[in-house]
């Protein structure tokens, strides 16, 4: 018997409407959709029989104020305003690290990145066979695996190179997707002009833009009949460097000549603007909306958890305001991040969270809603939220912790301690206070102690820094 046999909804259940596509397209109906939120209620909710399926979508440096739903001024993304109205928004959800890599490592295991040695890498740039998740290590996917799901990840591993790592090698049956940490969207050559594009562990030939290639793999394998639940990785390089929109192949022809001729950076110091940048943006989102027009019709949204976040903050021609700092710092602005659960039929629409989440968290999450446990040996470090979800239990207070070669920063409650890359130390109130300008280490010394001792405790159990 199918686990997967849940009856067709209509797309107008989870995105609104064709009415609001028109509207949601532009910068008022956003903010409109921001205020008609009501606050998330914990509360005991009914969840099907049927485990769930898991989506869950990851932009690379996209930032806090990207999207028009989080206050985007000019970048438009009525498809992921939309997957927020059908479920929760939060604003204090934040990625496990500033740069890519460790917060692959913290989603992956449900563990702080420095419990590994590859999670220490900020970025993993180094090909060896020390530096990534071993294949012995559980992962969500090998726990979901466990508990009979089909598992498959499309886009950026960046958790370790061949010959020694590789994500078919730690729980999912599929893999299509760039090992390293950015590709030209075209070409698929990285950062040292090699080729990085792989079905599986074998080098694969693909031209079209990067984010249209995995839109279309994503569509055909949540089409697919199938018998059991699913668990989908879907991990868009966009809006990460280089600056290439779905039209500029011309652009991507000049710098990757320049690459591979050693003439030029694949982080396209040289290019981009606002422009090019909305426009990857905007296609991420459309890119999105296909994809959940593809759970739609194959009636599978109320049998669907989608989660959609980025991986750090963001970069160059990012939007991060109200907060200060971006990718590479532990300021808001580099961990932050939008962060969006949709469960239609299961949790409530239009809410939005206030709570502090954080990568790790979604593991747990995840690992608890498929019916599958953590590994013993390797405890998780982040919390479940399924309590707060879907059994009206409040989210306990525990500290939020990262860890940089020349960052710190933990937050407890409205608490913020951060020590910058000069050595200084910091506290902030982000109550009142996300600018991070108002600083209280004068005025709250016994605070900041017991904000630094609760760091230090942390730390102490991870593995050094070379």
């Amino acid at each position: 018997m199918s686990e997967r046999t849940g009856s067709r909804v209509s797309r107008r259940t989870l995105i609104g409407g064709a009415v609001a596509t028109g509207a949601a397209a532009t910068g008022v109906a956003a903010a409109a959709t921001m205020e008609q939120e009501q606050p998330f209620e914990t509360a005991q909710r009914p969840v099907p029989e049927r485990r769930p399926n898991f989506l869950i979508v990851l932009g690379d440096d996209l930032g806090w104020g990207d999207l028009s739903s989080y206050g985007a001024p000019t970048i438009r993304t009525p498809h992921l305003d939309r997957l927020a109205a059908s479920g929760v928004r939060f604003t204090n959800g934040y990625s496990a690290s500033s740069v890519c890599s460790p917060t692959r490592f913290g989603l992956y295991t449900g563990r702080y990145p420095g419990r590994l040695h590859g999670g220490l890498g900020e970025p993993l740039a180094e090909k060896n066979d020390v530096d990534g998740i071993p294949t012995d290590h559980p992962t969500l996917a090998s726990l979901l695996k466990g508990v009979g799901y089909e598992t498959a990840m499309l886009g950026k591993w960046h958790c370790g190179f061949l010959p020694s790592f590789s994500p078919t090698r730690v729980g999912w049956d599929e893999f299509f997707g760039n090992f390293g940490g950015a590709v030209d969207y075209f070409s698929k050559i990285d950062t040292s002009g090699i080729h990085d594009l792989y079905e599986g562990e074998v080098e694969a030939e693909d031209l079209r833009y990067y984010t249209h290639a995995l839109t279309e793999r994503a569509v055909e394998y949540i089409a697919r009949p199938r018998e059991h639940p699913w668990l989908l990785n879907l991990n868009f390089t966009t809006p990460h460097w280089p600056w290439e929109g779905p039209q500029d192949r011309a652009v991507s022809e000049d710098l990757t000549r320049r690459v591979v001729n050693g003439d030029g950076l694949l982080a396209h110091f040289d290019g981009g603007s606002l422009g090019v940048y909305r426009s990857m943006v905007e296609d991420l989102d459309r890119s999105v909306g296909r994809v959940l027009a593809a759970l739609d019709h194959g009636g599978q949204i109320h049998d669907t958890v989608v989660l959609f976040a980025s991986d750090n903050g963001g970069e160059r021609f990012s939007y991060v305001w109200p907060f200060t700092g971006g990718k590479y710092t532990l300021n808001e602005g580099g961990i932050r991040v939008p962060t969006i659960l949709s469960w239609p039929g299961t949790l409530p629409r239009g809410r939005v969270s206030h709570e502090p989440v954080i990568t790790m968290d979604w593991t747990a999450t995840i690992v608890e809603l498929a019916g599958a446990r953590p590994d013993e040996e390797h405890p998780f470090d982040g919390t479940s939220l399924v309590p707060y979800l879907l059994r009206g239990q409040a989210l306990p207070e525990r500290p939020l912790f990262w860890r940089m070669h020349d960052w710190r920063a933990l937050r407890a409650g409205t608490l913020k301690y951060l020590q910058t890359d000069d050595g200084s130390d910091h506290l902030y109130d982000l109550s009142a206070d996300q600018h991070e300008q108002a600083d209280l280490v004068d005025l709250r010394p016994d605070d900041l102690d017991r904000l630094r001792a609760a760091w230090e405790k942390i730390a102490g159990d991870q593995l050094p820094y070379d």
